[in-house]
């Protein structure tokens, strides 16, 4: 069973390469509001690929409400490069290499290879599984949605509507009980 995290305490350290050549780090007052933190599956994923085309899309309005955005998986770089490539994920610059005991950490679910996708490419010997985190500037968690599966993942435009509101009411995080 993945460790679970709770809502206004600190988040796991994260440290992962950028396509870019930098790294993706969580960094205190980084983001104004939030970090919005999201793990997808791989390039193998084709749903996926619809989520992070997504996106991609609604980056700017993310950015506009002060949250930056991040996004990873335990792909190579050769896999990553793929993506970002293939999808158009022209506003994203993809974290990859994320390993199993970060993963683990961050109460994501494993998951492994069942060979061929309906898209044929091979899915990666062991993989995680999506999580979604909305991370306070003081590195402390807000929100966040693990899955064992890769469908009904949560909406990035509900989720903009969500944080509208959040920031309007100063609405507190909830479930740290």
């Amino acid at each position: 069973m993945p460790l679970s995290l709770i809502p206004r305490q600190p988040v796991p350290t994260l440290d992962v390469p950028l396509l870019s050549g930098t790294r993706l780090r969580l960094a205190a007052n980084e983001a104004p509001t939030f970090t919005l933190l999201v793990f997808y599956r791989g390039y193998h994923c084709p749903l996926c690929r619809a989520y992070l085309t997504e996106l991609n899309r609604l980056a700017d309005e993310f950015t506009a409400r002060g949250v930056v955005v991040k996004v990873l998986s335990s792909d190579s770089e050769e896999r990553a490069r793929r993506t970002a490539d293939e999808w158009s994920l022209d506003k994203l610059d993809l974290g990859y290499g994320l390993n199993e005991a970060d993963a683990r950490a961050w109460g994501l679910y494993i998951s492994t290879s069942r060979g061929l996708t309906s898209t044929g490419v091979e899915e990666p010997a062991r993989f995680s599984e999506p999580g979604v985190f909305l991370i306070r500037p003081d590195l402390t968690l807000y929100w966040a949605n693990v899955q064992t599966m890769p469908f009904a993942r949560p909406h990035f435009k509900d989720m903009l509507g969500a944080i509208d509101f959040v920031i309007a009411k100063d609405y507190p995080a909830r479930g740290e009980a």
